[in-house]
């Protein structure tokens, strides 16, 4: 435990041990007027309980890896989730189940799933952030979505005050996002996954990982190279935690992929291809519509690599654009005009509107 969460522990509020910048990866964002740590689920759950009935504002706090929080701060308490715990089991079929506790940390976890030959989560290697907000946000990359994989999650229902498991199928999951996402009304305790356990990985989906492997899409790779393979991409595009490296200190994906609606799909496209002077890449999505490259629109946009917010203080990160970066000295009021300035540009450019990714608090994106 570090001296500043001891102090939290132990009821000392001061200005440096609550300050949320120390607990999001883009280390943005001013105090919470109080902030205590649960280790575990019980704990959390009281902490909750105690916050609701009292009518207080609650922040539940994961990793922070998706979080853009107001230089003023957050007027309320903040509980930072710390606990942990996995449990695995032999599931049906032959597969693997894992019961992970909500405060781990997710690229441990995953390591720790392709050590013991477990496959099915090696694609989400090296993303930042809480066991129990991959739900949440549905996160996904190289062709995997955790949705793929999630079996249930234990909640807190705060509208009931009850914690009862919820089937993945009963959470909206959706790209991106689900029906705990912008809302206050659970908290994830426990998320539960079920794993194959014959040492190989899910078929190669994504064009991009094939091509470093080696292989064919829709080939099966032993797990340790997917997982090396997945961390080398995500490096080089300044997508693995590194307390030396500015481009790391992001939320990730600042934008989703826009999806256009089918009807429109036709003149969005005359648009954007006569404006970039070239084909648009483009995928159909179940359901209907088309998924564009948000990074692809910022760049033809005009937004380079490394193209600098106001003083630059922020920018785009040098290896990948669609990383908003704190190059050390920044403001949330600076990250977002640097976000405004970029989505109104793409807008203005190709008739898309790009949405942030992760959730504002207490601050607005114009």
């Amino acid at each position: 435990m570090s001296d500043g969460e001891a102090l939290v522990r132990a009821g000392v509020q001061n200005p440096g041990a609550r300050s949320l910048a120390r607990h999001t990866t883009l280390r943005l964002g001013g105090a919470a007027t109080e902030l205590v740590v649960a280790e575990t689920a019980e704990e959390l759950v009281e902490r909750v309980r105690a916050a609701d009935g009292a009518g207080r504002r609650l922040l539940v706090l994961g990793g922070g890896s998706n979080l853009v929080v107001a230089d003023e701060g957050f007027d309320g308490l903040v509980v930072r989730v710390a606990t942990s715990g996995l449990c695995y089991e032999t599931g049906p079929d032959g597969t693997v189940w894992l019961t992970a506790e909500a405060g781990e940390d997710w690229d441990a976890v995953v390591a720790d799933t392709v050590r013991r030959g477990l496959g099915g989560l090696e694609c989400l290697s090296g993303i930042p952030g809480s066991t129990g907000a991959t739900p949440v946000q549905n996160v996904g990359a190289y062709g995997t979505e955790v949705s793929e994989r999630l079996v249930s999650v234990d909640l807190l229902d705060r509208v009931r005050g009850e914690v009862r498991t919820v089937p993945a199928e009963e959470l909206g999951l959706r790209y991106r996002g689900s029906v705990l996402k912008h809302t206050d009304t659970a908290v994830v305790l426990r998320v539960r996954l079920r794993l194959s356990a014959d040492g190989l990985s899910d078929p190669v989906r994504y064009g991009e990982l094939a091509r470093v492997l080696g292989v064919e899409v829709g080939r099966r790779v032993p797990l340790a190279r997917v997982r090396e393979a997945v961390l080398g991409l995500r490096r080089g595009k300044g997508m693995v935690l590194d307390p030396d490296d500015h481009d790391t200190w992001s939320a990730g994906s600042f934008f989703t992929n826009p999806i256009v609606e089918a009807e429109r799909w036709p003149a969005v496209r005359s648009r954007i291809e006569q404006r970039a002077g070239e084909r648009v890449p483009g995928y159909e999505v179940p359901g209907g519509g088309t998924k564009l490259s948000a990074a692809w629109l910022i760049e033809r946009a005009g937004f380079t690599k490394g193209y600098p917010g106001p003083g630059g203080r922020v920018g785009l990160s040098t290896k990948h654009t669609l990383a908003l970066t704190n190059r050390g000295t920044a403001s949330t009021a600076d990250l977002l005009a640097l976000a405004s300035e970029v989505r109104a540009g793409v807008a203005r450019a190709f008739g898309v509107s790009l949405e942030p990714e992760p959730v504002l608090l207490d601050c607005l994106l114009r």
